[in-house]
């Protein structure tokens, strides 16, 4: 961070707004705006705007302003959050970068059924309809209400009259009966 006459005025304003001196905390942070933007201009290595970083050194200075000792320097205070801020930013940049996959070509989708259409039969609508329908009623209740139409355990208890437990038990045997029955 920079230093010079600026910075006696800048530790006067923060002990001023340490106070509870609003428009001193305004004039505060008019003030290192510029300085903070020229640093992160300076300083920025990265795809992420500077402004970026400026908000986040402003944002901490905020949240940690009742922590300057007066008696010290203002600017190399700020400085150190600025330098803090800088470094998790960047390492929360490399994070993402390190997970993100770039291609030239993206996976084309469709939403019509005829071109979502797998071709071994797993994904045959017809078959899962019959496979469906050949369940005992119980499971085939079960299956309709809580895997097809995504009802709770109790709304599907109320609307059968079956205990939870029961329904549990119907939908887990369905579900091992379709699997046999596809194949899968």
């Amino acid at each position: 961070m920079e230093t010079g006459t600026e910075d006696i005025s800048l530790e006067r304003l923060m002990q001023a707004a340490q106070a509870g001196d609003g428009a001193a905390y305004e004039h505060l942070l008019r003030s290192v705006v510029p300085v903070l933007r020229r640093q992160a201009r300076a300083k920025w290595i990265g795809s992420i705007e500077p402004e970026d970083l400026v908000q986040d050194v402003l944002l901490s200075l905020h949240s940690v302003r009742h922590t300057y000792d007066p008696a010290r320097p203002f600017l190399p205070w700020l400085g150190a959050i600025f330098r803090r801020r800088l470094v998790d930013l960047q390492r929360r940049h490399i994070r993402k970068a390190k997970n993100e996959v770039t291609t030239d070509t993206l996976p084309e989708t469709f939403s019509g059924d005829e071109t979502n259409w797998l071709e071994d039969g797993q994904g045959d609508p017809d078959l899962l309809k019959s496979a469906i329908a050949s369940l005992p009623a119980g499971q085939r209740r079960a299956i309709e209400l809580l895997k097809i139409q995504e009802l709770s355990l109790k709304e599907a208890a109320e609307r059968t009259g079956m205990s939870i437990s029961a329904l549990k038990v119907a939908v887990h045997r369905g579900m091992k009966s379709l699997k046999q029955a596809l194949g899968a």
